[in-house]
């Protein structure tokens, strides 16, 4: 019985959970877009003309929708500008930036710290659509003036070619005989993923107030496949952080709100406008289909565009999703990371897995490691648990009997209740407590999932190395070895623990829970999977431990002249009151 409870409450436990983190997400307050801006029952915004063709894009497939109008050259002629395109090299101790003086855009955004699977610095600019515009393109109202803006070619000032200890400041400068006056002005941000964009553009006397374009966002050629987390739109306000997939922008693609920050996300990458206050933020799905003849499914990713209200001056994080990295910024920006329910304990478990890795330098075996230390401290519940577990073992004959002796009556019947006296009174008699094996475990629930949490969304195992054949703890293990033997250690687990009150039936259905894991687990990120093969190991050697220290099972007797049979006597021997009338 005891066993039964436990295996339900587990299972509602994993759907709820599952259900939460796949399907739950909080709706945000529909905007009020301007008149003319798109709204929920409009078509998306279509991409910004402007982009600029590069050899890593020049060959790559036209996307399915309409593409833009060839690009023309502004009819004014410029009275501030350049001759020539041309691009402006920047370097930080974080990132490697190329803007181009064409539209005065941003051209390639190069993370040096993380790696992409050609082992060269991410680049977080999508290059696969050549049709989709580069990050701050500006959209206005005339398409003429949007066209000029992003395919004039301006004057830049103030670029120097590395910038390791002070902060970088680029100006880019048009200006024509036709009144067009814009300038946009960048600064970067030494040791940080930062850029801030400053834009002022104006028509004769009148200012104008451009959106500023991101475009497919955010460029991570990660490993692709049902679990995988795709590219989401992300806003974040009132405290909470809204997630809107590809699928929401059908019903709704504008939101005006004040937002903290706004943008686009992925599993382990960002790219969002901080401090945006009251913004228009647009979003737009772009899928990029695989190259070749692939049959991989299309890439799905995000463009989105930000049109603020208030200041000129807008800061852009394009960054990793490490938690330590958001939380500098603003404590806030760090719930940019969806640790799901758990969040209390996924963090002190990631700091503590940095902690490990600090002095092993693998995070294959930092993983190990933490598993063992947190079994550790999880052990005196188990141990209760599997103790109380076999408490109801050794007494299951005599709660058989009892049972037996009421299953043709209805569950109306008011007999019916004696048979609960009769099992309080034999747990009673025996000192054993039905839900003392069920709420420890249940307290180690929360680890469990708080763990696997953290190694599902961890960047810090992005592209980390075990040993062997794992190169990825982020990636699935290319040969499921790691799946395979989770499997197995789950059944030698499952057949070691008690197994009290359960049916055959149940126990039948018990057992093919470990291969519904190893299936579930085979394209799960290989730090998963090790985890969860450690954390079975442990339970198996504590359960040979706990067996040898309590020694074997002491099955009770329910057969003539046991306990049981005088507390029937007691309460009636499961006849009802009629029953005993008659007889």
């Amino acid at each position: 019985m005891e066993r039964r409870v436990l295996l339900a409450i587990f299972l509602a436990f994993l759907v709820l959970y599952v259900w939460q983190a796949l399907f739950v997400k909080p709706v945000p307050k529909p905007g009020s877009p301007s008149a003319g801006a798109p709204t929920a029952a409009t078509t998306p915004p279509a991409p910004v003309p402007g982009q600029t063709p590069t050899p890593e894009n020049a060959a790559a497939p036209s996307p399915p929708a309409e593409a833009p109008a060839p690009l023309s050259a502004p009819a004014a002629a410029a009275l501030v500008g350049e001759t020539a395109e041309r691009d402006v090299r920047v370097e930080t101790r974080e990132v490697i930036a190329v803007f181009t003086n064409r539209g005065a855009r941003l051209k390639s955004w190069r993370l040096k710290r993380y790696l992409n699977a050609e082992r060269e610095p991410q680049d977080l600019v999508e290059h696969a659509v050549a049709s989709q515009p580069l990050p701050f393109t500006l959209r206005t109202s005339n398409d003429a003036t949007t066209t000029t803006l992003n395919t004039a070619l301006y004057t830049v000032s103030g670029a120097p070619a590395s910038a390791d200890s002070s902060p970088v400041d680029l100006r880019f400068e048009y200006r024509d005989n036709a009144g067009l006056h814009a300038l946009k002005a960048f600064h970067l941000e030494p040791d940080a993923f930062i850029v801030t964009v400053n834009v002022a553009v104006r028509e004769g006397e009148r200012a104008l107030k451009p959106a500023i374009v991101w475009g497919p966002a955010v460029g991570d050629v990660a490993e692709v496949s049902r679990y995988t987390k795709k590219a989401e739109g992300l806003l974040f306000q009132d405290g909470k952080a809204v997630r809107l997939a590809s699928k929401d922008f059908a019903k709704q693609s504008v939101y005006d709100g004040d937002y903290k920050y706004a943008g686009v996300d992925d599993n382990y990458f960002m790219t969002a406008a901080l401090e945006a206050g009251p913004s228009k933020v647009s979003f737009q799905p772009v899928a990029i289909p695989p190259g070749g003849e692939s049959k991989d499914p299309p890439r799905e990713l995000v463009s989105y565009s930000i049109e603020p209200q208030g200041a000129e001056a807008v800061r852009f994080f394009v960054g990793p999703k490490d938690f330590d990295v958001l939380t500098a910024i603003d404590p806030d920006v760090g719930k940019a990371i969806d640790f799901g329910m758990f969040t209390v304990i996924v963090v002190p478990l990631l700091r503590s897995l940095k902690w490990v890795n600090a002095y092993v330098g693998n995070y294959g075996w930092s993983i190990i490691i933490l598993t063992f230390i947190i079994n550790v401290i999880l052990f005196p519940l188990r141990h209760k648990s599997v103790v109380s577990m076999r408490k109801m073992q050794e007494i299951q004959p005599e709660v058989k009997a009892i049972q037996d002796r009421y299953k043709n009556l209805k569950a109306t019947d008011p007999a019916k209740q004696k048979m609960n006296q009769e099992l309080m009174a034999l747990y009673k008699e025996r000192g054993v407590n039905p839900a003392s094996g069920c709420v420890p475990m249940l307290l180690t629930f929360p680890f469990i999932f708080a763990f696997y949490a953290l190694l599902s969304t961890a960047i810090e195992l992005r592209g980390a190395p075990w040993f062997g054949w794992i190169h990825d703890l982020s990636a699935h293990d290319p040969y499921f070895v790691t799946p395979v033997l989770m499997g197995v250690s789950q059944i030698w687990q499952q057949r070691l623990a008690p197994a009290a009150g359960m049916d055959p039936i149940q126990q039948k259905m018990t057992m093919l829970m470990p291969v519904f894991f190893t299936f579930l687990f085979l394209w799960y990120p290989a730090g998963v999977a090790l985890y969860w093969l450690v954390n079975n190991i442990w339970a198996i050697g504590q359960q040979y431990l706990t067996n040898y220290m309590i020694g074997p099972p002491k099955i009770s007797r329910a057969a003539g002249g046991s306990a049981s049979e005088r507390r029937m006597k007691r309460v009636g021997g499961g006849k009802t009151d009629a029953a005993r009338e008659n007889s």
